[in-house]
């Protein structure tokens, strides 16, 4: 909106005023709306969950439609982005209704809507983009027929919302790993010459998640809920999948994909295959490193994110 107004001839000035603008409209709506967000029951089998008992929780709600309000303002948003936009904000929507239920959802509910918002993200992104995928460290572009794409979109939108949900148990952990894959694919898309304009939305997310992160710092002040975590995870697969690299996910995501999937892989292997894998690891690894390894929160946040920065600076070297 403000771009058309002003044109493309302050680009660089309009992206910095934008940077500020989300951070600082997030650190305010957070402050001035926290009394309004439900409260925290506590989760009685992790470690350390009745330190959140009577905290706000559900933050996702601000900072998400701070971003979303950011990026329409700022960003000249074209159909594909808009609906990108409208599936965070349902994935926002559905964590938050979760968050304040006097009941929590259950998991075939939750599924459901995952399931829907991401077979319409992948005919969204199929019908605006190439069914082709790039093997960055083998220099090669494969060709996927548009249905398997679709299929593995799918899996891929799942997996990111559920792992960046599972990990979510830690002050500032959830927030400040989410901030480190999204920053890492920002420096991808200037090395791969994405689009400026989703470059533009991918650092409006960062913001407003460190704005978020103000709050969150151990001690927190309030939590993002499902509100926040599952539409982080969805926003980092659309940025994977504008990057062309999707299978860079793995990598540069590798700290929350062991973090939260490791535990989706153990209950899925014992309630499907009835088998016990992992029989003396607790998942997530968050409550595994601080129950029997006697990390404390600071410690268990900032020892994944610096394995995560050493990851990603790897990654961005190999791919320079």
């Amino acid at each position: 909106m403000i771009y058309y107004l002003v044109g493309s001839l302050y680009l660089k000035e309009l992206t910095f005023i934008s940077v500020l603008f989300a951070f600082a409209l997030t650190i305010l709506a957070i402050h001035f709306g926290e009394k309004t967000l439900p409260r925290d029951a506590g989760r009685a089998f992790a470690i350390n969950g009745t330190k959140s008992v009577g905290k706000p929780r559900g933050a996702g709600i601000i900072f998400i439609l701070t971003f979303i309000l950011s990026s329409v303002l700022f960003i000249p948003v074209n159909a594909e982005t808009i609906i990108y936009l409208i599936l965070v904000l349902a994935a926002m929507l559905s964590g938050y209704f979760d968050d304040s239920a006097k009941t929590p959802w259950g998991e075939l509910k939750k599924g459901l809507i995952d399931l829907a918002i991401a077979i319409t993200s992948a005919i969204t992104f199929l019908h605006y983009n190439p069914n082709t995928i790039e093997l960055s460290f083998f220099h090669m572009t494969v060709t996927i027929h548009p249905i398997l794409y679709g299929i593995l979109i799918v899996i891929l939108i799942w997996a990111s919302i559920n792992v960046t949900n599972c990990s979510d148990g830690v002050d500032g952990l959830c927030g400040t790993l989410s901030a480190i894959t999204l920053s890492t694919c920002y420096i991808l898309y200037k090395i791969y010459d994405v689009e400026p304009y989703f470059r533009h939305i991918v650092l409006l997310m960062i913001v407003s998640i460190l704005g978020y992160l103000w709050f969150n710092a151990s001690p927190s002040k309030l939590l993002m809920g499902d509100a926040g975590s599952r539409a982080i995870g969805l926003f980092i697969a659309f940025a994977f999948l504008k990057l062309y690299h999707p299978l860079l996910y793995i990598p540069i995501a590798l700290m929350l994909i062991i973090d939260g999937g490791l535990g989706l892989f153990k209950v899925s292997c014992m309630r499907f295959l009835h088998i016990k894998p992992l029989k003396n690891i607790r998942t997530p690894i968050h409550d595994h490193m601080r129950k029997n390894k006697g990390w404390s929160d600071p410690q268990v946040v900032f020892r994944f994110a610096i394995i995560q920065i050493v990851i990603g600076l790897g990654v961005i070297y190999a791919l320079m």
